[in-house]
């Protein structure tokens, strides 16, 4: 059982090539030898094979997801919002960046009506194309807490909220509720530090975070 923990712990590491898993395989059925320890040794093959396969399949997703994320960065570029909407893949995951100013004024929760206008035509548009993608949407803030006075009692509730306003929009335009989720950061994840005024802009954000989930038989 350890064993098997430990080739777990080896396939989910990043970028490790399937030859060298295989070798790590070998090596280990021949230290058990072929006597007493042969059911485990025959045990690991199937794991071997089982892990490998699983290897195989996520591969190939990250390639699938490779190609959609040029699907949708050519899209961007038709609509002439390449510095609006910002475009990330990693691993598997596409994510979609609109600075905070663009979808909320100043301090506040509720969608500008320029934000609400990027969401139903951009935005709404790929998450349809895409319709096979799950959606995470991400509130980000600065690290300013809101000023004196403010409805929202830290940074936390107001990223959650303007995650929640987007989310509802998208709700409300006919995106399957299943394929939505929201949640709020605050400060913790920024992109920049927060030394300046210019990467505090930069860190005020909602990201739109698209995967592919596989549904297990």
């Amino acid at each position: 059982m350890l064993l098997l923990v430990f080739f777990i712990l080896l396939f989910s590491m990043s970028e490790i090539r399937e030859d060298m898993f295989t070798d790590s395989f070998t090596s280990v059925r021949k230290a058990l030898g072929n006597d007493e320890e042969f059911s485990m040794a025959s045990r690991l093959q199937t794991d071997e094979a089982v892990l490998l396969e699983t290897m195989r399949l996520q591969r190939e997703l990250i390639e699938a997801q490779r190609t959609v994320y040029a699907e949708i960065t050519t899209y961007i570029n038709t609509r002439g919002v390449e510095g609006i909407v910002g475009a990330v893949f990693d691993q598997g995951k596409i994510t979609l960046s609109v600075d905070a100013e663009v979808l909320f004024a100043p301090g506040q929760a509720e969608l500008s009506s320029e934000g609400r206008e990027l969401i139903l035509t951009t935005l709404k548009d790929i998450f349809i194309q895409q319709n096979d993608q799950h959606i995470l949407i991400q509130g980000h803030t600065d690290s300013d807490p809101p000023p004196e006075g403010s409805p929202f009692r830290d940074n936390w509730e107001l990223s959650t909220l303007r995650a929640v306003s987007a989310l509802r929009v998208l709700m409300e335009e006919g995106i399957e509720p299943v394929r939505l989720a929201a949640t709020g950061f605050a400060d913790m994840h920024p992109i920049q530090p927060n030394t300046t005024e210019e990467n505090k802009a930069i860190n005020r954000r909602v990201d739109f975070v698209l995967e592919k989930v596989v549904e297990q038989d």
